[in-house]
């Protein structure tokens, strides 16, 4: 018998501190203690409101109108899933711009450009608006210290990372970001992903995209996900490639 199962003052002090040490390395729900044979009230209720979190943020709809977009003066396109509904049962639609998507593009984006940041919902419109304005900001800056030159933002609605090859075929840049709203878990709904891609056209797949992903305060931080993003644009340029082809440096 260890020392702790002897000692049950030992053994709740015990469970104390991996449940300290476990929280500072995951967000999981780990070490949660019960009541009898049911969670404690407090870990209950905190599950019953993250799942709420998660179905709100799944269920969301883009607003360019919001108070985290507004200021950005983002403008919009639409992707072949008509509406929100479509959007999520779908997949494939929402991985093709719409009819209407490529004029505006032409009319109102940059092409050709070093680097082109596109925003879209993804599954969590709740992680757009957490991360995307100062992501956004970073980005701009890191870009201008790069020398290259910045695509005007703007915002894909019903969304998936497949439209990518879309985008790059109308635009042309050299590098494409994509932040894209993560499926929500109980961890976060305010998780976004950044996917990038050297000049991608229809055909690529995942192996031609580089993802930095659980960009949220409790994973990697907006400057670095920033600071990662460009690093890594910053290889394909060198490599004239993206996805498998291209590492993620390792010191930032």
């Amino acid at each position: 018998m260890s020392d702790l199962e002897a000692d049950p003052v030992a053994t709740a002090t015990g469970w104390l501190e991996l449940r300290r040490a476990a929280a500072v390395v995951t967000p999981a729900r780990v070490f949660l203690g019960s009541a009898g044979l049911s969670h404690r009230s407090a870990d209950a209720l905190a599950l019953r409101a993250d799942h709420a979190a998660a179905r709100d943020a799944v269920a969301s709809v883009l607003d360019l109108g919001h108070p985290a977009l507004a200021p950005l003066g983002l403008f919009e396109v639409c992707t072949e899933a008509g509406d929100h509904a479509v959007h999520l049962r779908r997949p494939d639609l929402g991985r093709r711009l719409g009819p209407d998507a490529r004029a505006r593009l032409t009319a109102e984006g940059t092409v050709g450009a070093d680097l082109q940041v596109v925003v879209g919902d993804g599954l969590s419109v709740a992680a757009v608006y957490a991360q995307v304005p100062a992501l956004l900001v970073e980005l701009e800056r890191l870009t201008g210290l790069q020398g290259w030159t910045w695509g005007r933002p703007f915002a894909v609605r019903h969304c998936r990372v497949g439209v990518l090859n879309d985008l790059g075929v109308v635009l042309d840049p050299r590098v494409v970001v994509l932040l894209v709203g993560e499926r929500p878990g109980l961890a976060t709904a305010e998780s976004l992903s950044a996917y990038l891609a050297w000049r991608p056209r229809p055909g690529c797949t995942d192996a031609d995209r580089n993802l930095v992903s659980n960009i949220h305060d409790r994973g990697t931080p907006v400057e670095l996900a920033a600071r990662r993003i460009v690093a890594l644009a910053e290889a394909m340029v060198a490599a004239q490639a993206s996805g498998s082809e291209v590492r993620e440096p390792d010191q930032l």
